[in-house]
């Protein structure tokens, strides 16, 4: 399968983003939203979604940066639908369980045309690199999941380390990580559907 590919332009007053998205690209990534750790995780999902992914944005980042990530996500599930076409011959669903040291993070998703979020996760300090919320965390994929039309539960299962708090790097790069791997799997073509739809609706 070739040519499954998104492009989104969205502008508000607040912010102005260009996503354009490859899901049968190699991980290749062009990123910037302004936002350093912001770009640390989308460059997550091309590398380990193997999505070619180019995300430019131009946001208020005077004020804070909640309008510019939370605008990348809902252009991102935007176009990630939209490269998904008709969803005909994929395995709909994928899974993954992703370590990154201390911490273990369990994401799975249904390409099923519901918008649907399940987040969990432990407390963290608030802010990353002094920008971005930690709470935007659960935004994101909120954000991503209603523009994409899709299922998503990603749980963290391990976070603490021994005598200390949880690493807020290390568990919401876990997630994107693990995220990323659900959705390599759940857009994958599965050759004894023969192209079919994999819904007994016959629609997804």
């Amino acid at each position: 399968m070739s040519g499954r590919k998104g492009r989104v332009e969205r502008t508000t007053a607040e912010t102005k983003v260009l996503v354009e998205i490859d899901l049968d690209g190699t991980g290749k990534a062009d990123i910037s939203t302004g936002v350093g750790f912001y770009d640390h995780m989308l460059n997550q999902i091309a590398r380990h979604g193997g999505f070619d992914l180019t995300v430019h944005t131009e946001g208020d980042l005077e004020i804070d940066a909640h309008h510019t990530i939370e605008d990348t996500a809902l252009a991102l599930g935007t176009a990630f639908a939209q490269a998904l076409g008709d969803k005909a011959g994929i395995r709909r669903y994928g899974s993954a369980t992703v370590p990154m040291d201390e911490v273990l993070v369990r994401a799975a998703v249904d390409l099923s045309g519901r918008p649907y979020v399940v987040h969990d996760e432990p407390l963290l300090v608030p802010y990353i690199g002094g920008v971005y919320a930690t709470s935007m965390t659960r935004h994101i994929w909120e954000s991503f999941g209603q523009t994409a039309r899709l299922t998503l539960h990603v749980d963290v299962l391990r976070a603490a380390r021994p005598g200390g708090h949880p690493d807020a790097h290390h568990v919401v790069e876990a997630q994107f990580k693990a995220v990323s791997r659900a959705l390599r799997e759940a857009v994958s073509v599965d050759p004894k559907l023969a192209g079919a739809i994999p819904s007994t609706k016959g629609t997804l």
